[in-house]
């Protein structure tokens, strides 16, 4: 029997029992769609931080109050101490491996311009927030450079509250109230969006000695260090914890975590879950080879005098294996194409829906969702096809198994 012939049997087979083969179908391509789509969602959402922290800035070494270990994210709890705006100046002008560095002190109040008000987040910083956290000004000017323990009444606004608060008048020197201060806008800074939870572009920034009494803040909230170079992180962060080390009596009362540290944290934990969920979804795959090893036992009760025949004009054991076989990889081989195809179909909608979100099928997932779609087929194929090679020629012919 030619292989064109073991292809024929099986697709005539498939298409007289047209809603036994679209049941099957149907539980293997929902199997595969579901492990395309939520391999995809953790791949989104890999991408997606990996995007946050670049949007952070380069070379990030970030210290916190609080005397936590970590090696990764910030875990909080222990012993807290102040961090203040002379631990990050310390920081900065000792420190050989950092190139700048903000002191950032954060609050919330109620910002208040001609009658029209909005809650927004306050952050107490300084002229070098421009260039570690990756600024850029729209209008204007930035947060006058000088001595961070003298601050102005000054405000730079993001381009939410300008739009909101100011509904497109020029704010620039306009005199506003946050809170119980009295505020004159010098700038606007461009776009930033969302990074970490914080939406920058609903903040405002005010000199960080401003924001402290403002807030009446003892400690900083954190101090954000930029590094010289990539290389330079480790040694920007052995020399940082020296330096607040001396400063706070040799107590190291601080966390000090750096941006890749931090990234790998968060790319090993969504690269687990990923894998967590395609096992999941990688269940109703075996669901579906069970139900094929059905479909595929309930077909050789059926044909028991066709296999007898078979053998009777000569077909091998190999031949009649090979026939069930076929089907069977057939069967799974069309689910897994149909099951991609809505898969790929149903995350183009959705990153359509939210650009925002790097949704996009990955090509190594695909490969695999195919290959254990077809052992899946072969697999549970392979005790009916066993089966029908071993009945017996006269017996088969009976019609008995």
């Amino acid at each position: 029997m030619r292989r064109r012939d073991l292809i024929g049997i099986a697709l005539e087979t498939l298409r007289l029992h047209r809603l036994r083969t679209t049941l099957t179908l149907t539980a293997i391509a929902i199997g595969v769609t579901s492990v395309l789509l939520l391999t995809a969602l953790g791949e989104a959402a890999k991408g997606f931080v990996i995007q946050e922290f670049a949007n952070l800035g380069s070379n990030l070494v970030i210290v916190l109050p609080g005397s936590t270990e970590t090696s990764g994210m910030p875990t909080f709890g222990g012993t807290t101490r102040n961090l203040t705006v002379e631990d990050a100046e310390a920081a900065v002008r000792r420190a050989s491996a950092v190139r700048r560095g903000a002191p950032l002190a954060v609050g919330s109040a109620t910002m208040e311009f001609e009658g029209r008000t909005r809650d927004i987040m306050v952050a107490g910083t300084t002229a070098e927030l421009l260039e570690v956290r990756n600024l850029r000004l729209a209008l204007g000017q930035f947060l006058p450079v000088g001595d961070p323990r003298h601050g102005d009444r000054v405000v730079v606004v993001g381009q939410t509250v300008q739009r909101e608060l100011f509904e497109g008048k020029n704010p620039l020197g306009k005199a506003v109230r946050i809170g119980e201060w009295r505020f004159r806008v010098i700038g606007v800074y461009a776009p930033k969006g969302r990074s970490l939870g914080i939406d920058w572009d609903d903040a405002v920034l005010v000199p960080v000695a401003t924001g402290m009494r403002m807030f009446n803040l003892t400690s900083l909230f954190r101090v954000m260090l930029e590094a010289r170079d990539a290389e330079s992180v480790p040694a920007a962060i052995a020399q940082v914890r020296q330096i607040v080390r001396e400063r706070h009596d040799g107590d190291e009362d601080f966390t000090i975590i750096s941006q890749d540290a931090m990234l790998g944290t968060f790319s090993t934990i969504i690269d687990s879950l990923t894998a967590f969920l395609a096992g999941i979804a990688a269940v109703s795959l075996a669901v579906a080879g069970i139900g094929i090893m059905n479909v595929m036992l309930v077909s050789v009760s059926e044909r028991t005098r066709e296999i007898g025949l078979l053998k009777a004009l000569g077909g091998r054991r190999r031949q009649i294996l090979d026939l069930f076989l076929v089907e069977a990889v057939m069967l799974s081989g069309s689910g897994a194409v149909a099951g991609t195809l809505l898969g790929v179909l149903v995350i183009g909608i959705a990153a359509a829906i939210w650009p925002e979100f790097p949704l996009r099928p990955g090509a190594a997932w695909i490969a695999t969702v195919v290959i254990l779609s077809l052992a899946a087929g072969i697999g549970f194929g392979l005790m009916p096809a066993r089966s029908a090679a071993r009945l017996d020629v006269v017996e088969a012919l009976r019609g008995k198994r």
